[in-house]
Parts: structure tokens; sequence; C-alpha cells
């Protein structure tokens, strides 16, 4: 990389390598990520158990996030509780606000998948002239979870969504027999937005809102894109009308000048860190490491500044050489503190990334995809690999620090997945569709065919089709879990097609 910058090189060199062997991180998700701010919160740093804070980085659940991936507000959420008193069903003998009650318990006893919820309104209705002073109350939310108590509401329903909020209403056994019909309303205009959630199970009320979320993120991301090419236009247009999503391009000099007001010595604690959390150093040298970290550390300053969460460079294009080490600590560092560092200024994988984010709390991986017929499956592979697929409270993958492959140069993590995980791939195109596909991690290939961070994935399906149907670009983002439900959802609500490329 360049030498036009002021680098401590001595600081840089002073210390030898350290392997040690990092640790396989077990599940954690949005869950995690609250308990950890809520321990935050409440603590002093020397309160807190040895290795809860690492040095010169905050990648535990990080105060300045209301969850992954969003800085700025809450969701807003309507709940609204329907029933008639003495319906005959479930029972005349119904007590509608102890029904209430019940649910408000679970929501009480499960904070933490609602801690980034703010429920604007939080209503019993049990008259029809209830319901037009509620639906006027619903300006501004994200949406609605309609709470399903007695039977006798289905006009009450169809009112409420002639507000034209994305609405999911949730209905236990039974509730009525509504249910009954709302499929029928679901085909209609009217029920566009609208979908329910028939169970017994109440942890599927946290499902409940996850659309709701993704839909806020979107519309509070603000995504940097650090690149000379001129922006397309009509590009930033259709994104920001469709999710309401900022796209900024930012001023190299920009970079260069946060890079080289970052303290050598803080640069030097976060290359010690990488290093010593790496299971092997294997071709970088120590220099292009401090770099890098020293790089990184600018990337969360300039973020900050810019009070947004997404960083997307054109690395390989009109940035190629252009800054004082490639991009790639700098973005895995971000994911894993649950911002976004996006490659190669891939505006389509930024808003999957911050949709994922929405929906599991959990970051992307994007890759270069490459079929194996012979498993069934597929490989994919970039030379960077986010660590925390578990989420930002998640223990960090087991990684080596490596040059890019392609290049032989750089530094990169390559990453260790787990093996056995249920995993989505995705991404939004630019036709109003969602393409994806689902399946398990097989293998994470450790060989220097293709980029560094490689896993194979089982599809669920079939790879010849997954193949002849690929279409809209190589890059796709995978996230831990079956997302399948979850972005079915989200795509009624922003009329999106949703498509199994498999």
């Amino acid at each position: 990389m360049s030498n036009d910058f002021s680098i401590e090189q001595n600081l840089a060199s002073s210390l030898p390598i350290q392997n040690h062997s990092a640790r396989a991180g077990a599940a954690m998700n949005r869950r995690a990520f609250f308990r950890c701010s809520a321990l935050l919160a409440g603590s002093c740093a020397c309160c807190l158990p040895t290795g809860t804070l690492l040095a010169g980085s905050r990648t535990m659940a990080d105060r300045r996030l209301i969850s992954p991936g969003c800085r700025t507000s809450k969701v807003r959420v309507a709940k609204i509780y329907l029933g008639k008193h003495k319906a005959h069903w479930p029972t005349p003998k119904l007590d509608l606000n102890a029904e209430r009650a019940r649910y408000e318990q679970f929501f009480q006893k499960n904070p933490l998948d609602f801690s980034d919820v703010e429920f604007a309104v939080n209503e019993l209705i049990t008259e029809k002239e209830q319901v037009d002073a509620v639906k006027s109350r619903l300006e501004g939310v994200d949406g609605v979870l309609l709470i399903h108590l007695s039977m006798g509401v289905r006009e009450w329903v169809e009112n409420i969504l002639g507000a034209g909020k994305p609405t999911v209403l949730f209905a236990a056994p039974y509730s009525g027999h509504e249910w009954s019909q709302f499929g029928q309303i679901r085909e209609k205009e009217l029920g566009r937005h609208f979908d329910c959630l028939l169970t017994s199970n109440l942890s599927e009320l946290a499902a409940a809102v996850r659309p709701f979320r993704a839909i806020h993120h979107l519309r509070e991301a603000k995504i940097l894109n650090l690149t000379t090419r001129q922006p397309e236009a009509e590009r930033l247009k259709y994104i920001a009308d469709k999710f309401g999503t900022q796209i900024v391009t930012l001023d190299l000099q920009r970079v260069l000048d946060a890079y080289n007001s970052i303290d050598p010595r803080t640069a030097e604690i976060e290359t010690r860190r990488w290093i010593s959390g790496a299971q092997k150093v294997v071709e970088p040298p120590r220099k292009e490491i401090f770099d890098s970290c020293r790089l990184a550390l600018a990337f969360e300053k300039v973020l900050d500044e810019e009070n947004a969460t997404v960083l997307t460079v054109d690395c390989y294009g009109t940035m190629y050489q252009k800054l004082p080490a490639f991009p790639c600590v700098g973005f895995v560092r971000l994911n894993d503190m649950g911002f976004a560092g996006i490659c190669e200024s891939d505006l389509s994988s930024a808003i999957t990334f911050v949709l994922f984010q929405g929906l599991a709390g959990r970051p992307g991986f994007i890759s270069d995809p490459t079929p194996d017929e012979s498993k069934n499956s597929i490989i994919l592979a970039h030379c960077l690999g986010t660590r925390k697929m578990d989420g930002p409270a998640g223990k960090a993958a087991p990684y080596r620090l490596r040059t890019i492959m392609e290049r032989q140069e750089g530094v990169v993590p390559q990453v260790f997945m787990r093996i056995g995980q249920k995993v989505t791939q995705a991404i939004i195109t630019r036709t109003d569709e969602i393409v994806y596909f689902t399946g398990t991690i097989i293998d994470t290939p450790d060989t220097d065919r293709g980029c560094r961070t490689k896993i194979t994935v089982k599809v669920d399906g079939d790879i010849h089709k997954l193949w002849h149907n690929w279409a809209h670009g190589l890059h796709r983002l995978t996230c831990y879990g079956d997302l399948t439900a979850d972005l079915a959802r989200f795509c009624r609500f922003k009329d999106l097609k949703l498509t199994n490329e498999a």
C-alpha cells in the first residue's frame, strides 16, 4: 500500500507476534446484545468480569446502538388487544382485562426481546366506537400488533387495516372463528400488508415485531460510500423511496485525516488484540496489521462523526491503493460491533446486511459462491469473514490473520464458522425482489483456492435449480438461522417479491 501516511513504524514493529487459540462461540442473539447493554449501562469497567471490555474496542453490546444496526430511535409499535365482553369463544366467562394482563406479563418477563421497541399505543378495544380513536393514533408507528382475544372482531381488524400500516395479528387457539376469514382478508387490497400468527406459542410475539424492526432499521440507516465513482442517481432514489435509507458519498481525505488522528498507541493496543486472538498469523507482516487496525479505528471514528451505521468502500475500484491499508479488518471489526462494513461499494449487499440485522440481530457474510453438484452444495467464499456471526454479544469464531488471496497482500481474518449451523443466503435485487435460499454449513474448507474464508452449504432444495435460476450478480449475504418466515413478512409489508432460488 502507499507509504504517504504518518505511521509510527517503530511502534508497529516493537512487539513480537503472539499466537493463541480463539474459542468457538456459542449461539448468541439479540437477547444477549440487550443483556450486555444492560450490564454496561449499570456497571463501571472496573466492576465487570475480566475480559468483558476489550482494550481499544467496544465490540460488546455497544451503547451507541439501540440494537444491532440502529443508532437513532426505537421501533414504534402499536399493540392493540381486540375482544368483546361475553363473546361465545373462547368462553362467555372470559375476563378480557385478565386476559390482557396475561399477555402483558409475558412482555414484562421477556424485556430483552422488546428492549428496542416503544409500544406507542397499548390499548384494549372492547367496543366498536373505540376503533376509530385508536386508529387515529397510528400515524408514525412502524407496525401494528393485534392480539386477538375473542370472537366478533373481524370488522375491527378490517377497520384498523384501513390505516395502511404493516400489521401482524396474533391469535391463540380458541380466540374465535375469525381465523377462517383471515386468509381471504390477506388476498384483498386491504390486507396486502397483513399477516397472522395463529399459535399458542407466546414467544412468537417477538417474531411479530421483527419485520417492523427491519423496516425501521432500513429507514433510519445511513450508509457511507467511500468512492469517487459517480453515484447512480436513479439507484439512490429507488433505495431512498423504497426503504428510506440515506446513502452518502464519503470523501477520501476525510478518511485519511481520521486515520492520521488515531493515536498510534491506541492502534497498537488494537493490533495486539487482533494478533493475540488469532489462531495464528500466516502471511501478513506486523506493520500491515498495525496499519489495518489503525484504519479500522478511523472507520469507527468517521461513522460516529456521521452518525452512520454502515460503511462501504470501492476497495477494488477507485480506492485501490489509495488507503493506508486494505479495509478488511476494519469491516470485520464494524460487523462484530453491530455496525456494518461492506466490500466493493456493493449497495445491494449493504441494504441486505441492514435487513439481516433488523430481522435477526446478526450480521451477514458477503460471498462469491461456487457450486458443487456432487454434494448438492455451494461454497460461499470471501477473503474477509465476519467473526461474530451470532451477533455482537456472541463469542468470536476462530480466525487466522491472512493476506487477501487474490492480491497476496493486505490483512484479512480467515474465519472458521460453525459446522452444522442452519443459514440463509439472500440479496435485495434491483427489481423489487429478494432472492434467497437456505441450507446447512457442512464444511469450512481450508484451501488456498478461492477466497480465504469459506463455508460449504448443503442446499435445502436442488443445486441444479439454484445455479439455473442464479441472477442479479455474484454476491449473496449469509446469515445464521432460517429467516424464511421473517423474509416473507418483510417482503409482504414492503411489496417485494420473495423467490427461493433453489
